[in-house]
């Protein structure tokens, strides 16, 4: 299916960059929105002069959106947010803004619309993330049936949230934690596959109203994950079992630093396997090869490598 304009919400944001850098080569002409647009001067190269356009405009201003949308053929959201801070809340981010986009682009006659949520999304979620992607989907599916969404497991690349977090901890840090024994299971997804789910979704019109859980190709334990890091760093630190009854305690005070290590809901969601559902639809069904994390970590994390970039000529 061709694409004339797409409209991509949270275009300069971890995922929605490279969301940009995909949707560009289908030569679509893009309108990036984000906040603080004029900081993402770095998306224009990754199209042709004039194909892509930056917006800057808040999920709240329905006005700002609307515009941004009318005339697109395809809208994509690609916002999110790991924890809270001031008005950006689970609710306001994951479940009223999505609501609200999808209920502009069907006004606007929109044909398309793609959005990207979480494993782990379901009204009976330990923590208020998992509930609040839930009610998101749910309000998507009712302002837009035939919207395509999209559930990535934890998604790594070099702006990531996580394997970033954990190697710039590894470097000051004696230990790394194992909240709940670092038992909890995860099948992380590279960012530049989820982007290539997101151009399969609006290219393939089976893949209408259908729901995606995008996973790599295997299946690690949070400990397998840290000892990754730490080997792949070359950081010799321990690993700390923390209960999460601890856990809990120290996510009380860690949630106010700036970028919080640890927050009481990320402790709830740990409380529960990071995985698909059994026989959901996946990578493959949108016809993408999924990408080893061992593959690509290595790079993700040559800043942290204790002796310096790794070099192989």
């Amino acid at each position: 299916m061709s694409l004339r304009r797409v409209t991509i919400i949270g275009a300069s944001g971890f995922v929605g960059r490279y969301v940009v850098r995909r949707v560009a080569k289908t030569g679509a002409t893009i309108a990036a929105v984000s906040r603080g647009a004029c900081s993402a001067g770095y998306l224009r190269p990754m199209g042709d002069v004039g194909q892509i356009a930056l917006i800057d405009a808040d999920l709240r201003d329905e006005t700002l959106m609307a515009a941004a949308i009318a005339g697109s053929d395809a809208v994509v959201n690609a916002t999110g947010i790991v924890a809270e801070r001031g008005r950006q809340t689970f609710a306001a981010i994951h479940h009223q803004a999505p609501a609200r986009l999808a209920a502009l682009a069907k006004e606007a006659g929109v044909r398309q619309f793609v959005h990207l949520s979480a494993i782990g999304a379901d009204p009976r979620s330990p923590g208020a993330y998992g509930r609040s992607k839930a009610a998101g989907e749910a309000a998507v599916r009712q302002a837009f049936p035939e919207a395509v969404i999209l559930r990535p497991s934890i998604i790594f690349g070099p702006e990531d949230h996580f394997f970033n977090r954990f190697a710039a901890m590894a470097r000051t840090a004696p230990g790394l934690p194992l909240v709940g024994g670092g038992a909890t299971k995860f099948q992380p997804v590279y960012v530049g596959d989820v982007a290539d789910a997101v151009v399969a979704a609006l290219q393939q019109p089976e893949a209408a109203g259908k729901t995606y859980e995008l996973t790599g190709p295997q299946i690690y334990s949070f400990r397998e994950l840290m000892e990754m890091i730490l080997a792949d760093t070359g950081r010799y630190r321990g690993l700390v079992d923390i209960p999460f009854p601890v856990a809990s305690i120290l996510a009380a005070f860690l949630q106010w630093l700036p970028g919080p290590p640890l927050t009481p809901d990320q402790v709830q969601m740990l409380k529960v396997d990071n995985l698909p559902a059994p026989g959901a639809p996946g990578l493959a069904d949108l016809g993408v090869s999924p990408t080893a994390l061992p593959l690509v970590l290595p790079t993700v994390l040559d800043r942290y490598r204790r002796a310096g970039v790794l070099r192989t000529a």
